[in-house]
């Protein structure tokens, strides 16, 4: 078989289908309406959130999703923590100076000068580590925050395996 038999019926084309993640929703409820019953519980509306929210998964930063719902990039990255995405500023070992500060085993500013981060920075980690995510409200978005991008839905996504793949 010559390499001419082998691409016989391949053809190029100028343009490809476009993909993207699928996303399941068995609610009538708007995302706002989903998230109203935690609005007391939110460092925002429920409005606001809802913004933040598909702002951030439609692949914005914290940043530009928090000024499109009218609020601080803190306060977009505090409401996206308490509906389940992570957003400490920090890796382990910051994350343990954080918890050491809180503990009162270190003063602020030693606890600043070991993590190596600014203020906000810092203040959102405190956050991150103080506020455990609203459980119901992570419930009710369940799915949304699924279809962003993750490491599993890169291109090398199945090249990488998990945890329990060496147990």
């Amino acid at each position: 078989m010559a390499l001419s038999d082998i691409a016989a019926g391949l053809e190029v084309t100028a343009t490809q289908e476009a993909r993207g993640v699928a996303t399941v929703d068995a609610t009538d409820a708007t995302l706002a309406e989903r998230l109203a019953p935690f609005a007391a519980d939110l460092p925002c509306s429920a409005t606001a959130a809802a913004t933040v929210l598909e702002r951030y998964v439609g692949g914005g930063s914290i940043e530009a999703a928090g000024h499109a719902a009218g609020l601080a990039p803190v306060t977009a990255a505090k409401t996206l923590h308490l509906l389940g995405e992570s957003v400490s500023p920090l890796g382990p070992t910051g994350r343990d100076i954080v918890r050491d500060w809180i503990a009162g085993d270190l003063s602020r500013s030693e606890a600043l000068e070991l993590a190596r981060v600014g203020e906000t920075e810092f203040a959102l980690a405190a956050y991150v580590e103080t506020h455990d995510p609203i459980e119901d409200a992570c419930v009710a978005v369940e799915g949304v925050l699924a279809a962003n991008t993750s490491v599993g839905d890169t291109a090398l996504g199945d090249a990488m395996g998990d945890a329990t793949d060496l147990l």
